[in-house]
């Protein structure tokens, strides 16, 4: 076990197994020292869909923030499947996009994207801090309210 699988438990968090997709892509890819993760939805430890709907509307910004937390943590967990089990092997995080689900006029898609940043902040501390887009859309991948890619620099 390594510090950040002792980080994840004191954090309570346990990392689901990857789930494969089900369309002509992979759920990560790996060039030089950097691993691109693709999007990860809400999907819950049972993989069933969290988080179905529209920040704004059946949401509000807290709910938001806890959606975008459950995707990071997808996001996590295909990080740790591209690095043969071994979070530590992740330098720092990169580059997180978050995408979010949100009535029209909505403008706290920051507020709801903290949700992935601070969870990535915790797990790896400096090393957690990155750059960041947050962006609106009118709709995403099975209607979830969330979505969270992620690049990360590895050794």
């Amino acid at each position: 076990m390594g510090r950040i699988d002792d980080r994840l438990r004191q954090l309570g968090l346990e990392l689901p197994n990857v789930t494969v997709p089900v369309a002509n892509y992979v759920p990560w890819v790996r060039t030089g020292a950097l691993l691109f993760i693709s999007g990860q939805i809400t999907l819950g430890p049972d993989k069933s869909l969290q988080y179905v709907g529209t920040i704004g509307k059946e949401f509000g910004v807290e709910e938001g923030r806890q959606a975008a937390r459950l995707a990071a943590i997808n996001v996590l967990a295909a990080a740790r499947n591209a690095l043969d089990g071994d979070l530590a092997r992740v330098v720092r995080v990169v580059k997180v996009t978050g995408f979010v689900n949100a009535i029209p006029g909505f403008a706290q898609h920051p507020e709801v994207v903290n949700g992935a940043s601070d969870l990535f902040v915790e797990v790896f501390g400096d090393a957690g801090r990155h750059a960041r887009a947050a962006v609106g859309a009118s709709s995403l991948p099975r209607g979830v309210a969330v979505e969270v890619e992620a690049i990360f620099e590895v050794m």
